[in-house]
């Protein structure tokens, strides 16, 4: 059983934490094995991320006033949250994925830069490409129309030279 002190701690060690993160992702843990709950840690910990058995009153009381207070309406038996330092997206995955494989995790929905993701959008977000993929199509679609313009230009002289050649060939063939 916790002391008060400690859970002041808890509550204030979270607090500070919300403030620091990129998304706060809940989930329903009932039924999960220790060495389903560690594979599941060791799978967020490579994207960044913290998973967290916490007990529900800790947590309401930890986000209220915080950017994270609307995951509350997701709070609700066996609670468990995914701290996601790194990207959101990558977490997504990870809870997704593993979800689908272990029927005793559930994703009940989360907060993404202080708005609420119900838990169909965390799946729609678990389809989008990387950060690293997003930023390589978006450069893409900057750099298109600059390398249509350079080839435009460089079309001009080359289709030049093709007539200059092609009046060259045919005075040699006149001459021949």
């Amino acid at each position: 059983m916790l002391t008060r002190k400690q859970k002041e701690e808890i509550v204030q060690k979270l607090r500070k934490e919300f403030e620091d993160v990129s998304a706060v992702f809940v989930t329903s843990f009932k039924g999960m094995t220790v060495e389903e709950s560690n594979e599941l840690r060791k799978l967020l910990r490579e994207k960044q991320a913290r998973y967290q058995v916490i007990k529900n009153t800790l947590l309401r009381r930890a986000s209220a006033g915080t950017s994270v207070e609307p995951l509350q309406e997701f709070i609700e038996g066996p609670t468990a949250i995914a701290l996601a330092h790194g990207d959101p997206v990558e977490v997504a995955k990870v809870l997704v994925e593993f979800a689908k494989e272990h029927e005793t995790l559930i994703n009940r929905g989360g907060v993404l830069q202080g708005k609420p993701v119900e838990a169909s959008a965390l799946e729609q977000l678990a389809k989008l490409p990387s950060r690293e993929i997003l930023l390589a199509q978006l450069l893409g679609t900057l750099q298109a129309p600059l390398a249509n313009f350079v080839g435009l230009l460089s079309a001009i002289p080359r289709n030049f030279l093709y007539v200059l050649k092609a009046i060259e060939e045919k005075k040699a063939a006149e001459a021949a």
